[in-house]
């Protein structure tokens, strides 16, 4: 059974156990991390979910926080899930994808087919890590990364 932990919680890795941290849409997102959790659910994986139950959007410290928690645990996981939902742009998701496409760090990545940006995605995933198939549902990028796992 797959270990879950939800900002604000600390994430805390026992031993070898793999991570995936969910990134991907939060606000005006269809909550998809609770899909992927169902999906991953019988896995060996810790799932670290950004999205809170409870979230303050007019409060300028639990943006701060919320920043810094997220920081703290792209780092901590042992891979990175992005999910490009056809609700937003998601702007951060594409900044964080960019910069951890540059890495060494196990990543995968899904787009949904309405997703506006959808062939940008795959193009620069291509060219920056060829390694990655991006996957167009949300089922198919679970069985990559149970897959991996």
């Amino acid at each position: 059974m797959a270990r879950y932990v939800e900002c604000p919680v600390e994430y805390e890795r026992n031993g070898e156990e793999p991570s995936v941290f969910l990134a991907g849409g939060i606000t005006g997102c269809v909550d998809w991390q609770q899909e992927m959790r169902r999906l991953l659910g019988d896995s060996a994986l810790a799932m670290i979910n950004p999205r809170r139950g409870v979230y303050d959007f007019s409060d300028p410290a639990a943006a701060e926080f919320q920043i810094d928690w997220e920081f703290r645990h792209l780092r901590k996981a042992s891979a990175i899930l992005f999910w490009f939902a056809a609700d937003q742009l998601q702007p951060i998701s594409l900044y964080e994808l960019g910069s951890w496409s540059m890495t060494a760090k196990t990543i995968f990545v899904g787009v949904d087919p309405a997703y506006p940006r959808r062939h940008d995605v795959i193009v620069q995933t291509r060219l920056a890590r060829p390694d990655v198939t991006v996957a167009r549902s949300l089922g198919e990028l679970a069985q990559q990364v149970l897959l991996a796992s």
